[in-house]
């Protein structure tokens, strides 16, 4: 089931002495986290205004309404902030990291099941896959065309077609 409210950052430390934050973003890039009015603490169930917010060396210094001084910033250090899924659409074929975890990882051919898609590792190149499955190895999938087939989140499935040798040495 999709989430309503979206993981987006946390809350590594004070900047400065009015209140401001230091966030490390969650997300594709620091502009991104930067261009929100309302963000959300404890699972989308606290919104708070955004007076402000600037990319900063790959973070994001945020002045969120009501925290005007460094004891009150210092009070949100390790809060994880999180973003309205309605205000963040997505292509077709772009899904959250989020979304994608705990999907039932099968063969597209065979519907063997491989294991749960348990993290995404952002390579820069494409994006790799940890499909885990108890009592074997972790199996590492690039995230390409060529072996995504499918993705039904919804379902809870992704279904993927290995290289030739990809899981060859993962047993």
């Amino acid at each position: 089931m999709k989430k309503n409210f979206l993981e987006i950052g946390k809350i590594v430390s004070p900047h400065g002495i009015m209140g401001e934050v230091k966030v490390y973003p969650w997300c594709d890039t620091p502009d991104f986290l930067a261009g929100f009015d309302t963000l959300y603490f404890h699972k989308g169930k606290d919104p708070v205004s955004v007076q402000q917010a600037r990319v900063h060396k790959n973070m994001v210094i945020v002045k969120l309404v009501g925290t005007d001084n460094v004891e009150a910033a210092q009070a949100l250090r390790g809060q994880v902030l999180y973003a309205a899924r309605a205000y963040m659409p997505l292509e077709k074929g772009e899904y959250f990291i989020q979304d994608l975890i705990g999907l039932s990882v099968v063969d597209a051919d065979t519907g063997e099941e491989y294991g749960i898609l348990s993290d995404v590792s952002q390579t820069g190149a494409n994006d790799v896959y940890h499909i885990s499955k108890p009592g074997e190895k972790e199996k590492l999938v690039p995230a390409i065309k060529d072996v995504v087939v499918e993705t039904d989140v919804d379902g809870g499935t992704m279904k993927i077609r290995p290289l030739k040798g990809l899981f060859d040495d993962a047993d």
